[in-house]
């Protein structure tokens, strides 16, 4: 394709799966469009440039020590990058900058995930426009958004004692529903929350993964509250759902499509609570149990380090898998579109990240939601009560109340057809809305034509 007016994009992505995902997606739709782009990532979850031949990268000394590069504490992961990336980041956009020849496409903008809220100052200073992307869902950027107001209401720090009550200001999320992070230092996150808000509110405008149809509501409180253009031009897998296996820093397991090649329609429940989400020995026993005991065939992702002391399977009782008579089928990483747009799948019980819940939506495929930290837990509960999709375990993990609520969605009964068909037709709202005239595909348009209006500003940053 014709380049369009020459230009670049820089894009910068959270060094963690379910943000790199989605980034590079929007670099491929992005390209696809007419831009050049070149990617900044840092050395920790190292992208290699070979598997994208159409992009130009540049890698960041990041800095980060063992402890710091752990994202089993999220929160400090998030913070020691934001100040760990200032220098090096600064240094090589003055190089990117610097190094441009009178021939060469002036470079637009940058797009910055929304969580590495340090990029905004070190634009302004270069006068380098900058766009959010923000990973996550609308509904639960609008809760982060909201925490000023609900610390000043009493509602935060959480009380056990309200954890049921409504919250009027934010329906149909309950206390319990609000996008926590399980740490000893809760100022630190509500810290870093305002950062992320108020940073992404001082750049010139937001893409989102998602759609008009599907967070309207939530769409429309942002753009009041928020002076700057809004563009949810998602599903982003939609646009080349190939892409999405080279991304992964997880080397997938196939093994899994030909078993599942083996059952019947919509008869196997599928479980991945995604790249970092960690539960113990006792939770990891109760979930194993409860699909057991629940008869249904089951394809489950065991990712290393996902339960906390153990190295892989080694919890599971002797003979656990055998007893099963080949209903049950364990990997380490699967290629989850593939496994997902598969007609045996009949149920993903998930953690409710927002990729997750994305992919889930665009196949038609019920959840049963087990959201565990921060936007997860928005995400559930309108999975739950917005969409009504999935059902969530609310009692935690205890292996009779997952055997239940599994026989509960997979059974073919009035409430289970009536969830299937919402499913479904959610799954073709998502489908149209990327058609020519759709919502998304004339966000994207917008999108195009914005950022190629920046083009006077990305020069005159050029000659300054």
């Amino acid at each position: 394709m014709e380049q369009r007016k020459n230009l670049r994009l820089l894009l910068i992505p959270l060094p963690l799966q379910g943000h790199i995902n989605p980034m590079l997606q929007l670099a491929h739709i992005l390209h696809s469009n007419g831009f050049s782009i070149t990617i900044i990532h840092t050395t920790f979850n190292s992208l290699n440039p070979s598997n994208y031949p159409y992009f130009s990268f540049c890698c960041i000394q990041d800095g980060l020590s063992q402890t710091e590069s752990s994202s089993s504490n999220l929160l400090d992961f998030i913070i020691a990058l934001n100040i760990k990336c200032v220098t090096p980041f600064k240094e090589c956009l003055t190089k990117l900058l610097c190094d441009l020849s009178v021939d060469e496409e002036p470079i637009a903008c940058l797009i910055s995930d929304a969580l590495c809220y340090f990029t905004q100052a070190i634009a302004n200073t270069l006068k380098l426009p900058r766009i959010v992307l923000r990973t996550g869902g609308v509904s639960s950027f609008v809760a982060f958004a909201a925490f000023p107001l609900l610390r000043e209401k009493g509602y935060i720090p959480i009380q056990e004692s309200k954890l049921e009550e409504a919250l009027e200001e934010l329906p149909p999320l309950r206390v319990k529903d609000l996008p926590m992070i399980n740490t000893k230092e809760p100022e630190k996150y509500y810290e870093l929350l305002c950062k992320l808000v108020n940073e992404t509110k001082a750049s010139m405008g937001v893409i989102w993964n998602s759609f008009e149809e599907l967070e309207s509501s939530a769409l429309a409180t942002l753009s009041q509250e928020f002076s700057i253009p809004m563009f949810p031009i998602g599903p982003f897998h939609e646009y080349f759902p190939t892409t999405s296996s080279s991304s992964s820093l997880i080397s997938q397991d196939r093994s899994c499509i030909s078993w599942l090649d083996k059952h019947k329609p919509n008869s196997v429940i599928y479980v991945s609570f995604g790249s970092i989400v960690a539960i113990n020995e006792r939770e990891f026993l109760e979930i194993a149990w409860g699909l057991a005991n629940s008869k249904h065939p089951f394809l489950w992702v065991v990712r290393r380090g996902l339960i906390s002391g153990s190295e892989w399977l080694e919890p599971l009782p002797s003979g656990f898998m055998e007893n099963l008579e080949g209903r049950g089928h364990i990997v380490k990483w699967a290629p989850q579109q593939e496994v997902l747009a598969h007609q045996a799948i009949g149920a993903f019980w998930t953690h409710n990240g927002w990729n997750s819940t994305l992919e889930s939506i665009c196949e038609g495929v019920p959840m049963i939601c087990m959201p565990c930290l921060t936007d997860q837990k928005v995400n559930a509960r309108y999975v739950s009560h917005v969409w009504r999709v999935g059902l969530q375990l609310e009692k935690g993990v205890e292996r009779g109340e997952v055997e239940k609520t599994i026989r509960r969605l997979m059974k073919a009964n009035v409430e289970e057809k009536e969830m299937r068909d919402r499913a479904s037709k959610l799954k073709e709202v998502a489908k149209l809305c990327m058609k020519q005239g759709g919502s998304s595909y004339s966000s994207l348009e917008a999108l195009v034509t914005y950022i190629s209006s920046l083009e006077s500003v990305a020069i005159e940053a050029h000659r300054a």
